[in-house]
């Protein structure tokens, strides 16, 4: 008998056949892609610090597998754009298969240094070219570069940074951090060109640091400025005419200019006034996404103010906007918004006076469980000793404490030591505590004319703009002779006549 072969096992093995050469033929690209973005914007970064990773899809919408022939930057070899596709890094790439109704993903990132062009501002252009048979497709790739003052410290023999002893706490530990002693000649910081710190720039005992208005600062993660024993800061930020640009404010805020970077907290460290600094003036300035925007550490003996802040903004702090431990401090006009923990700290006892301050804590980003305004006269050291300091003073005129919490006033007293607080012209959010004790706002030796869990009527809590709205029970309500000591609100409106409570007037007839 004749054998037969197999015929199924045959046709199936023509079927498989046929289908891995179908994957292999692709036709060559005519110029019909289309893209996730027209143009890629990288945004605005600082002369020598690398960019943000953005992306851009490819898509092949046709019903046919194709190939590219080559994907290449426009200026080649000397461009300083960098590219990864589909996970493989290069400048250029050649043969790229794309599937029928599939895409591909490349990213694109970018370090430019600015002083090859001798520009402050440069618009860095350059595009990716996918090749084609026709014709070939152009997609641009667009930077702002800005150049800037770097401000770091120095490299040691063994590799490390050069270092600054930022202080001893209570508990006996010190706390180092990577730093540099400016010199004379960095003393005097103007609008000329943004400045970029890395580490902590310290201002040494008997200097004084001035920042000029306009003047733009840049830290790095893990920055700041410190200002030592017998140092002094004085920024002298004023009012701008320009709601947007803010023209003639003082901003402190991180280096990463990017939009996402726009509102993430703890993207830097802090502004630290240390014991013994001496006639810090604050006007006019702006701390965006600080870990704590300031920290102010007073002496012992408390005889002369450690710190005079007006006109000032404090956003989005990590812990704390403003932090003040056993100091003397007098605001004005301060804006303390979003914080995780507290918008105002006063810790340890001290001395404080605060005038048409706005204390508003709308805190999203996590759960918050401080109050926006906290005040105590006391610690508990590691070693369970309990440190009391006298709290000399703590008065509150014309000022809203408010935000997304119950209860956003907390006072912590022990009793051993001084604790004196007064609140006038007031409106509190202390809906859990009312009535209770320190909470008696029927106590005239504590409160006078509080208005209790009424509404501010914020502009627009979640930018940061309290100002208030026609419907704000603030309207009308602080005291008058308070005010005309106070005559301007943050903005350079007068409030000499029918003076709302707050950092911001709005006068109803």
């Amino acid at each position: 008998m004749k054998k037969i072969l197999p015929l199924i096992p045959i046709f199936l093995l023509l079927v498989l056949w046929s289908s891995c050469r179908k994957d292999f033929e692709y036709d060559t690209n005519t110029g019909n892609l289309t893209f996730s973005k027209d143009t890629v914007y990288l945004d605005t970064i600082f002369s020598t610090i690398g960019s943000s990773t953005y992306s851009l899809t490819v898509y092949n919408k046709s019903n046919t597998d194709i190939n590219i022939p080559s994907i290449t930057l426009e200026n080649g070899i000397n461009s300083s754009y960098r590219l990864n596709v589909d996970g493989i890094a290069g400048t250029t790439f050649n043969n790229i298969p794309l599937l029928a109704k599939d895409s591909l993903f490349i990213f694109i990132e970018t370090t430019f240094n600015i002083s090859n062009v001798n520009k402050n501002e440069f618009l860095y252009i350059d595009a990716l070219l996918f090749e084609a048979t026709g014709k070939n497709q152009r997609v641009p790739l667009v930077t702002l570069v800005k150049d800037a003052i770097f401000l770091y410290p120095s490299k040691l023999a063994n590799g490390s940074n050069e270092k600054v002893i930022l202080e001893v706490n209570e508990d006996g530990e010190e706390i180092s951090v990577d730093g540099f002693l400016l010199n004379n000649e960095q003393l005097n910081f103007t609008d000329e060109k943004p400045y970029v710190i890395y580490g902590y720039a310290s201002v040494p005992k008997d200097k004084i640091v001035t920042i000029a208005a306009g003047t733009r600062i840049h830290f790095h993660e893990n920055s700041g400025i410190f200002v030592k024993e017998g140092a002094t800061i004085n920024i002298n930020g004023e009012l701008s005419t320009n709601k947007d640009t803010l023209e003639n404010e003082v901003i402190f805020e991180g280096d990463r200019l990017e939009p996402e970077f726009a509102n993430v907290s703890g993207q830097w460290g802090t502004l630290w006034l240390a014991k013994g600094s001496i006639n810090n003036t604050i006007n006019y300035l702006t701390i965006k996404n600080a870990t704590v925007g300031i920290y102010v550490t007073g002496n012992k003996t408390l005889t002369s103010p450690t710190l005079l802040i007006k006109n000032t903004q404090i956003h989005n702090s990590q812990e704390i906007n403003l932090w003040a431990k056993t100091a003397i401090i007098n605001g004005e006009n301060l804006v303390l918004g979003a914080a995780k923990k507290a918008s105002l700290y006063c810790n340890l006892g001290g001395s404080y006076s605060f005038t048409h301050t706005t204390i508003a804590n709308y805190w999203n980003s996590s759960f918050r469980e401080n109050s926006a305004l906290q005040i105590d006269n006391f610690k508990t050291l590691k070693n369970e000793t309990l440190l009391t300091k006298d709290l000399i003073q703590a008065n509150f005129t014309n000022c809203i404490i408010y935000g997304n919490n119950i209860s956003e006033l907390f006072l912590n007293s022990n009793t051993t030591k001084t604790f004196n607080f007064n609140f006038s012209n007031c409106l509190l959010k202390n809906i859990e505590n009312n009535n209770s004790t320190p909470y008696n706002y029927s106590d005239i030796n504590f409160y006078e004319n509080i208005l209790l869990n009424k509404d501010p009527d914020f502009i627009a809590i979640e930018k940061n703009n309290f100002k208030i709205g026609d419907k704000s029970a603030a309207i009308n309500k602080g005291n008058i002779e308070a005010a005309i000591l106070v005559p301007t609100d943050i903005l350079g409106t007068s409030r000499i006549e029918n003076p709302s409570i707050g950092a911001y007037q709005l006068s109803i007839e």
